[in-house]
């Protein structure tokens, strides 16, 4: 069990969608959030941000617990007609930045392992990396990517203490689709609510679970009646 009271945990991406539920909930169980995100003037793409992000964080708080990158954009068209620019901006956001945020930040959640804490790293890469979808062949690539280097790293990182989850949530209701860098969303089937999404990721880090296929997030039988329930 990890324990994320005054826990120090950095959420990229902390004002999106599941990004800024994730915050909330985080607080919720009482762990102290640092939000970073581009609308806030951290743009991630650029290594020498990422080091000021992280080197503020540890120098207000103290320390380093935990890393949620729930940053990420989408884009929508057939692969012959993609844009030189649109698929470096995928694998720019969704790739290349979350792996060096995880590269920089190992020293600060070592340090956090050996004063006796449990850091973690958890990245969203979503069912397109288990399942890439046509029409999104950029896209499902750029998130492929980023949970095959969590995949390998989590071993590198586990003997440090450090343990990285990849979440692979399906269609989830946010915005992140009303606003692709190129092309047209298609019509999607139900979407899962962000809040449970959320939720379950939150479980994940506190039970010690080391991934989260999409499977993960299915609905189990009776959580629908559960759900009802709580409402009336």
């Amino acid at each position: 069990m990890t324990n994320l009271q005054d826990a120090v945990v950095l959420v990229v991406g902390a004002t999106g969608g599941l990004g800024s539920r994730i915050a909330d909930q985080l607080e919720s169980q009482g762990a102290i959030v640092a939000r970073s995100s581009k609308s806030a003037g951290h743009d991630l793409r650029e290594p020498s941000v990422i080091q000021e992000v992280l080197e503020a964080t540890n120098a207000e708080h103290g320390r380093l617990d935990g890393v949620v990158v729930a940053s990420g954009v989408v884009a929508f068209g057939v692969a012959s007609e993609l844009e030189p620019a649109t698929v470096e901006e995928l694998f720019a956001v969704n790739t290349t930045s979350p792996i060096q945020l995880i590269a920089q930040s190992q020293p600060y959640l070592a340090a956090s392992a050996k004063d006796g804490r449990e850091p973690f790293v958890v990245t969203l890469s979503g069912v397109v990396a288990e399942a890439p979808v046509a029409g999104l062949a950029a896209y499902s690539a750029s998130k492929a990517g980023l949970a095959a280097f969590v995949l390998a790293a989590a071993r590198e990182y586990r003997r440090a203490g450090i343990r990285l989850v990849d979440a692979r949530p399906g269609h989830t209701g946010t915005s992140l689709s009303e606003h692709p860098i190129a092309g047209s969303a298609p019509r999607f089937g139900a979407a899962l609510d962000p809040d449970q999404v959320a939720a379950r990721i939150i479980t994940a880090i506190v039970e010690g679970e080391k991934d989260l296929p999409s499977t993960a997030f299915q609905v189990r039988p009776g959580d629908e009646t559960k759900r009802v329930c709580e409402r009336l």
